[in-house]
């Protein structure tokens, strides 16, 4: 399950596609619109995409985690149009028999996304706005 939509994420079924009897660990990350950023209050966010060549990236990056970690089963979901405070933008979840591999798995799935997926953001504040890039979960220095 890699794609896009423009209605409400729900966790459940990405959870019941990756469940297998021998995951030991499932990681399920969400990202939530928060209401403040660098100091500017958010009043909603729009994502826009190219739909065919985010869904296969999507799945490349699929590919790419099953190949670095093979025993994990993986699905994700991102939302396009326009989120308001507190909506789920993107959702991964990672099956795997540990827990280190489904959260290293996790990690680099979501940070190849913002890497990758042609999916952009726009950024909605009570003054302005502005289109944004995506930054990696982790950055240099931040261990």
């Amino acid at each position: 399950m890699f794609d896009l939509t423009d209605d409400a994420l729900d966790s459940k079924p990405l959870i019941e596609d990756v469940q297998r009897h021998g995951s030991g660990a499932l990681v399920l990350f969400l990202g939530v619109v928060r209401d403040e950023n660098q100091g500017r209050r958010v009043r909603y966010l729009e994502y826009e995409a190219y739909p065919s060549m985010a869904a296969k990236e999507m799945r490349k990056i699929g590919e790419e985690v099953l190949a670095r970690w093979p025993s994990t089963h993986i699905a994700m979901r991102h939302r396009i149009g326009r989120l308001a405070v507190g909506d789920t933008a993107l959702i991964v979840a990672v099956s795997a028999p540990h827990r280190e591999e489904a959260f290293d798995a996790c990690r680099h799935a979501i940070d190849r996304i913002k890497e990758v997926v042609p999916i952009w953001k726009k950024e909605v504040w009570e003054d302005g706005e502005a289109w944004l890039g995506g930054r990696p979960a982790v950055q240099p220095g931040d261990r």
